[in-house]
């Protein structure tokens, strides 16, 4: 009995850790207007996506995925979680996206045997996201999540990666 749950416990934790460490490098910050109750807003609309790629290599290949339409997908998911609903027509909000990697990123990263500070080549990702006023065209939120790239993620791993940076990103959008 005492093997079963140790074995149990044991799986436990190494999917504990597993989930953990496939989002943990991913930092998210957001940014809401001081003058801005985004209680009044009930509608949106897409303005528009962009993308920047620093891949000089060509060691990044983006894989079968078509993360553009995964991010919107996502984003529109999280609206609609704060009672935003998409509008063709005169909208409160317009909504953009932008995504970059850079492939040529370095950091100081500490040599754990010598303990000396070297220049390492990190590959970063960002995403950010922005809630426009469409009549003052005036940014009333925006949300950023910053992460390393992965070396050769699964499929699942990129959409568990950009599921948790929308999500946790969206969460600190304050509405009621």
């Amino acid at each position: 009995m005492k093997i079963i749950n140790i074995v149990v416990l044991a799986l436990s934790l190494s999917l504990i850790y597993g989930c953990a460490s496939v989002t943990s490098d991913i930092k998210v910050d957001t940014k809401t207007s001081s003058t801005t109750n985004l209680n009044g807003y009930k509608t949106y609309a897409w303005l528009g996506a962009g993308a920047f790629l620093n891949d000089p290599d060509s060691k990044w290949q983006p894989s079968e995925l078509n993360i553009t339409g995964d991010i919107k997908f996502l984003i529109n998911r999280e609206l609609r979680k704060h009672k935003l609903y998409s509008s063709a027509s005169n909208p409160d909000l317009a909504v953009v996206y932008f995504m970059g990697v850079d492939m040529d990123k370095m950091k100081l990263n500490k040599d754990p045997n010598t303990k000396v500070e070297m220049l390492k080549n990190v590959p970063a990702a960002a995403l950010v996201v922005a809630l426009i006023d469409a009549k003052t065209k005036n940014v009333v939120w925006i949300g950023f999540a910053t992460a390393e790239v992965q070396d050769n993620p699964s499929n699942e791993v990129v959409q568990e990666r950009l599921d948790y940076a929308v999500t946790e990103m969206m969460k600190e959008m304050p509405r009621d």
